[in-house]
């Protein structure tokens, strides 16, 4: 039987593919292709952590697990991941090696502890005796029964200790590589006009013969190896253990997750190599993946700035309806505001919290938080306003994925300084972005706040492409308050979500409320009347939904995608009427947004969510859609969304075959959506007419002298 969908998990691993490009890319910054190596390396740890996992799971289940994608047997989906990502990383290494020499060309090498001069040398043995060797615990494993825990995401070194001449029986030791503690990167002294840099195992390799010199052995070889283990958590239904316990125990038990995935240099000693894999109880069928010298490229993300071209990044400016104002909030009580991060200043949140915090006619603030920055601006805020007398709520979900013992410690953190926490709903992620703020003028209470695309962090909102509606729309927050009302009473059923007359909540309403809108516009279009949608997002897998616009294709419905990463939908078949333009956009930012756009008979409809179209957002997650009412920010919204899909120079196409080829068009002038965008928005700053109106898709603003800095970004749940 042909497939309706692409599997999920072959879908991301074209996305990655895309990150790889970036890294490929000539004309991408030398510093930021490093980055985009580190960037793909951190996706694909944790695409076998979860993934991977979960599909390793499903087998030894024989795929009876529920809400995973089984149109395909999942271990067919292992080895086909694993012949996949085996090119990827022979890709990845074609690269690095293309980079390695384009960094050389700038005066930039990597100096392994066998190209060390003199004076390199003093300097390399006498860091390792003042930082390094307190750091590390050589483990000898061929005399202990089992390998000790081998942490997640740490390299290690394995070693083999030996006599030259062979009379002595060999042994084995692995080091863990402490960059944890003390950082990867090592700058050395170098000659004028050059930067050297050193890596940890390569000083640790310098070293050996001092950390083993007890044994008596003159030979000394190693090499790195990594293990990237199982990180999913199961949470038991125990009743009688509370929730926080078992969120706690969920991560001890993630500590000592099942390995998924092996990575080791190619050359290491066979005997070391086939001693690990049995201590590990892997065989040739798991992910084993033989690389080269330089693993868990990841922290390359952080490489050194010892690059000349320094960044030239455009800084993220206010928005015009605020710049002037006194205050954030009396603007957002008179008109909505929309900010476009990260273009727009994050400020702007910002300081809309700690104008409530301090305003004496605020009595109340709602929040939700899934991920929030280290030292949070938004946390200080909230504590702010707790001390001046505010009744402070702050749903803290516990279970976004590697934020747990974050969130964990933010919960105990606001607990102690009296802010009500709310924790997670049993079954339920709560992915919504909102905010309620209460405040009491002339005997009445108003209402604002936001509902956004994206967290609530000030960092990820200089790196993310999102959309922040501040509104006072009476309608638009009195369905926050229900959800508000939902999430601090979610025992007493989902009342309080069917009652949302504007904003569209999940798990009660989106999908309904998606399938009538493609409906509509497939009732139009058999009736002869334009029909159309835009649609943008992170990830498209819901089979129900694909299966709904495989139909309004077939109808003649004018449908654009734009989708940054899981894409399962096939775009091209004979019997869609239309062709169905479909791009993902891989630059600087990291598309975070959701917008979906229906014509709607001329009535057009604008949304912007925290959902993307996959089971898990649309039947088991809180989310919030919510309706632009607003003419000039629907104008700009969709102005946006046709930049993006014009881009010229970092669209790929979406097509059947995963091929990720970019879109090119040279009768066109070029279009670099994230430059115009930047653009277009900042014009607004300058534009003293009330009304916005789009720019014409042929007459691209200009991007002469700005150059793109790419940005660290991730591919998980956000």
């Amino acid at each position: 039987m042909k497939r309706k969908t692409i599997a999920r998990d072959i879908s991301w691993l074209s996305f990655n593919a895309r990150v790889l490009q970036e890294a490929a890319d000539p004309t991408v910054p030398l510093r930021e292709r490093v980055k985009f190596l580190g960037i793909f390396s951190n996706n694909t740890d944790e695409f076998f952590r979860v993934r991977v996992a979960t599909l390793k799971r499903m087998v030894e289940m024989d795929g009876k697990a529920k809400n995973m994608h089984l149109e395909q047997a999942p271990d067919k989906i292992l080895y086909e991941i694993q012949q996949i990502v085996l090119q990827q990383q022979a890709d990845f290494a074609d690269i690095w090696e293309d980079v390695r020499q384009e960094l050389e060309k700038e005066k930039i090498y990597l100096v392994t502890e066998k190209k060390l001069n003199k004076e390199q040398q003093r300097f390399v043995q006498t860091y390792f005796e003042e930082e390094v060797r307190s750091n590390i615990i050589p483990l000898m494993i061929e005399s202990i029964p089992q390998l000790p825990y081998l942490r997640e995401k740490s390299l290690y070194l394995g070693v083999v200790l030996s006599l030259r001449d062979g009379t002595r029986a060999r042994k084995y030791s692995i080091i863990e590589v402490p960059s944890r503690a003390i950082g990867r990167f090592k700058l050395l002294p170098s000659p004028p006009g050059e930067r050297h840099i050193i890596l940890l195992e390569d000083i640790i390799r310098f070293n050996l013969k001092s950390i083993f010199s007890y044994f008596g052995f003159n030979r000394y070889d190693s090499w790195v190896f990594k293990v990237t283990k199982d990180a999913e958590m199961d949470i038991d239904n125990d009743i009688s253990t509370s929730f926080i316990q078992k969120i706690e125990k969920g991560l001890k038990n993630r500590r000592k997750g099942k390995p998924v995935r092996f990575v080791y240099d190619k050359e290491m000693d066979a005997g070391l190599l086939d001693f690990l894999m049995r201590k590990l109880n892997l065989s040739r069928k798991d992910g084993i993946i033989p690389g080269g010298r330089i693993h868990n490229f990841r922290h390359f993300m952080d490489f050194p700035d010892v690059f000349l071209k320094k960044s030239q990044r455009k800084k993220p400016f206010t928005h015009s309806l605020v710049r002037n104002s006194i205050r954030v909030t009396d603007t957002v009580l008179e008109k909505d505001i929309m900010l476009n991060f990260p273009y727009h200043s994050f400020n702007t949140v910002i300081d809309l919290l700690r104008e409530a915090a301090i305003d004496p006619d605020v009595t109340v603030i709602k929040i939700t938080a899934y991920r929030l920055a280290s030292n949070s601006k938004v946390i200080n805020a909230l504590l702010n306003a707790v001390r001046n007398g505010k009744q402070v709520t702050v749903m803290m979900e516990l279970r976004a994925r590697f934020d747990e013992e974050a969130n964990l410690e933010w919960k105990s953190l606001l607990e102690e300084e009296g802010v009500k926490v709310l924790i997670s709903i049993p079954n339920l992620k709560v992915h919504a972005k909102i905010c309620l703020i209460k405040k009491r003028m002339n005997n009445r209470t108003l209402h604002y706040g936001y509902v956004s695309t994206g967290n609530l962090n000030e960092k990820t909102a200089t790196l993310y492409g999102d959309h922040c509606l501040l509104t006072s729309n009476r309608h638009i927050m009195a369905d926050v308050n229900r959800m508000f009302n939902y999430l601090e009473r979610h025992k007493d059923g989902m009342q309080f979500l069917k009652a949302c007359k504007t904003l569209i909540p999940c798990p009660t309403s989106m999908r309904k409320e998606l399938l009538r809108l493609i409906a509509k516009e497939i009732k139009n279009a058999k009736e002869g009347k334009p029909a159309s949608m835009i649609l943008k997002m992170n990830s498209l897998s819901d089979e129900e939904l694909i299966e709904s616009l495989y139909e309004a294709a077939r109808t003649g419905v004018d449908i654009k995608l734009i989708v940054r990463g899981i894409f399962c939908m096939f775009t091209e078949n004979k019997k869609f009427i239309r062709p169905i333009q479909a791009v993902s956009i891989v630059d600087e930012y990291l598309e975070h947004a959701r917008v979906y756009i229906f014509h709607n008979d001329g009535n057009e409809k604008v949304y912007i969510s925290s959902a993307d179209w996959m089971v898990r957002n649309i039947d088991h997650r809180v989310e919030a859609t919510c309706p632009i009412l607003d003419d000039n920010i629907k104008k700009v919204l969709k102005t946006i969304l046709e930049i993006q899909l014009n881009d010229n120079v970092k669209a790929r196409i979406l097509d059947n075959e995963l091929s990720n080829w970019y879109v090119r068009d040279k009768t066109k002038r070029r279009v670099r959506s994230q430059v115009d965008i930047y653009n277009y928005l900042y014009q607004q700053t300058l534009d003293t007419t009330p009304s916005l109106q789009p720019l014409p898709m042929d007459n691209t603003l200009t991007t002469d002298g700005l150059e793109i800095i790419t940005t660290t970004y991730e591919t998980g749940s956000h």
